[in-house]
């Protein structure tokens, strides 16, 4: 496939997935998460010819015009959205699938220090909402959602939405693809099972008073 072929795919599949997107000229020359991206895959070139040092400068420019920092070794699949994009991290040995999308402000990150698969790997599909943290060598399955601002340290299965520090489970979806605009507020949620809990002893006490 040419490189122009793979440029309109990805357009395409921005444009397919961000309503305020008005045409891929737009797209082509406004959106820094597309740049970014195409900046890292000239990064990832160098890097794995073993010029280690162009390929850092090539991540640190990109990082200066895009605000997200993407380390030269990871391996970003092709139609991979970073929307917004500003403080976006993503380490070494992160490893991200085709159809996925990334929030701004989210940090794909690593919790040790040794020569290791130390970052998390995002299967095909999976949404990483604003401001999510997730860290180590853990796996993000496919189609999953992590909720924004969520803090995610063990694995995702594929299909089910996380959200909360730490992220746990909050609904299994089925086969078909997730709309990532329905995350829960698991907050609300245990507020109203609270709210729930405390009727029901009101209700047994006044019963018990009669």
């Amino acid at each position: 496939m040419s490189c122009f072929s793979q440029l309109n795919k990805d357009l395409e599949y921005i444009r397919s997935n961000d309503p305020a997107a008005k045409s891929k000229w737009e797209i082509l020359f406004c959106y820094f998460g597309l740049h970014a991206v195409y900046l890292h895959k000239l990064a990832n070139w160098f890097y794995r010819n073993d010029f280690f040092f162009i390929a850092r400068l090539v991540s640190n420019v990109s990082r200066f015009f895009t605000g997200v920092e993407i380390h030269p070794g990871a391996k970003i699949a092709n139609k991979v959205f970073i929307d917004h994009g500003i403080g976006v991290v993503i380490g070494e040995t992160t490893e991200i699938e085709e159809e996925v999308i990334i929030y701004q402000g989210v940090t794909l990150g690593g919790t040790s220090t040794k020569q290791e698969k130390r970052h998390p790997t995002i299967k095909r599909g999976a949404v990483i909402g604003s401001h999510a943290q997730i860290l180590g060598n853990i796996t993000v399955g496919e189609e999953a959602r992590v909720g924004a601002s969520s803090v995610v340290i063990n694995d995702v299965p594929m299909q089910t939405t996380v959200v909360g520090i730490p992220a746990r489970i909050v609904s299994k979806a089925p086969s078909e693809k997730l709309a990532h605009d329905e995350i829960p507020d698991i907050i609300l949620a245990y507020l109203k099972k609270l709210e729930n809990e405390i009727a029901l002893l009101k209700e047994q006490l006044n019963k018990t008073r009669i």
